[in-house]
């Protein structure tokens, strides 16, 4: 297999230990941190994140990326507060050994780029000498939704790199063959997540994301399986304003559903 695979493992279980076990059973060796214990991975101690890394080492796994919420805020809120967790956030990035943390650009925030592209910067601003990429992932609702706004936030910021999401772009509206071809230039990674039409989401393939037709395309290394099959602790906190449509995939429990995720994008590369 060329891919390295990753995983969003809070869709398994919130419990880190868990998280580690369904990663090994899974043979994923990557974590994409998002939730720890119950936490937000933006809200954990600097040695909460010092004993994680130490269990993932242990377990011989790493940390792919920071699956942070920063920017995942109306343009309303208190950007002061948001950007201080975000430098606390750059420094876990060093606690937990990674290199990427993922954001987004903002709700509320149609037709106002002079207003996304001034906290964008301020992240860069802040982020600056640490060696930490920062990836913007296209989102529903936020302003990076579509692949044209997804293009114009990459042009003003090449230092920011993209998160491929073809869910989210189908949730959107949004062909995703059209947006990779847009924007496969500044792909960092993918996150591997399909749906229908009307949002459901899918197993890998099952869905109108065309994920044949990009992994055929994609040129790097590291794919992050992100289930969303079955509802799972927290979700109705991670979606933000617009929540997922759960599809007629459903599984008896999280650990079944990210099996199933998983095995899916494994039968897709294999």
């Amino acid at each position: 297999m060329r891919y390295k695979l990753a995983a969003f493992a809070d869709e398994a279980s919130p419990n880190i230990d868990e998280q580690i076990k369904a990663m090994k059973e899974n043979v994923i060796s990557l974590l994409e941190i998002r939730g720890v214990d119950g936490q937000n991975i933006a809200d954990i101690s600097i040695e909460k994140a010092k004993e994680v890394r130490s269990k993932l080492s242990e377990a011989g796994l790493s940390c792919w990326s920071l699956g942070s919420p920063f920017g995942k805020i109306s343009l309303a809120d208190d950007f002061e507060k948001h950007l201080d967790s975000f430098k606390h956030g750059v420094e876990l990035c060093e606690v937990l050994g990674t290199k990427h943390i993922r954001l987004f650009s903002f709700y509320g925030s149609e037709g106002r780029f002079d207003d996304v592209a001034e906290r964008l910067g301020r992240f860069l601003e802040a982020a600056k000498g640490s060696g930490v990429i920062l990836c913007h992932e296209n989102e529903k609702g936020i302003y990076g939704d579509i692949a044209s706004r997804c293009l114009e936030i990459q042009k003003s910021f090449p230092e920011i790199k993209a998160i491929f999401d073809p869910a989210n772009f189908i949730q959107s509206g949004q062909d995703t063959k059209e947006a990779w071809e847009m924007l496969s230039p500044y792909v960092e990674y993918m996150h591997i997540k399909d749906a229908l039409p009307d949002g459901s989401v899918v197993p890998a393939g099952k869905g109108a994301g065309n994920l044949p037709f990009l992994l055929s395309k994609y040129k790097g290394e590291v794919l992050t399986i992100e289930p969303h099959l079955t509802v799972f602790q927290g979700l109705e906190k991670l979606e933000g304003q617009e929540k997922s449509k759960v599809g007629e995939y459903a599984y008896p429990d999280s650990f079944s559903a990210f099996k199933a995720a998983s095995d899916a994008l494994k039968e897709l590369i294999k």
